[in-house]
């Protein structure tokens, strides 16, 4: 995956609501919650429920499917996996996420470069 087909699903997690939001459907699981459950859950009101999830379904990462006269939202783990898999295999490279010692003596160098 390139950064600009992950760029819009981390401008859509980079908003605290749509953090909530997407959190939520992750734990519900395939089953998916409606917009009313997700309402009740983070206490948001419906118009600025809709407008987060419009956000989260244009970056791919929640998909909505009717069943009767409701819809539900899932999150879309394929695109949640691509998402982990870039921080990790193009962001982290050549960094060892589990020496601790190793990653202080970088954020070290960091701040007194420059």
């Amino acid at each position: 995956m390139k950064e600009k087909d992950i760029a819009p699903a981390f401008a859509a997690l980079g908003h605290e609501a749509r953090l909530r939001i997407y959190r939520q459907l992750v734990k519900a699981g395939d089953g998916g919650l409606n917009i009313g459950d997700i309402g009740r859950l983070i206490g948001l009101p419906a118009s600025t429920l809709a407008h987060h999830l419009g956000a989260l379904v244009q970056a791919g990462l929640v998909h909505q499917v009717k069943n009767g006269r409701e819809v539900l939202n899932r999150a879309d783990y394929d695109v949640m996996r691509r998402v982990v898999e870039f921080m990790t295999d193009e962001c982290c490279i050549g960094v060892d996420l589990a020496d601790d010692n190793e990653t202080d003596s970088a954020r070290e160098e960091l701040s007194t470069a420059g």
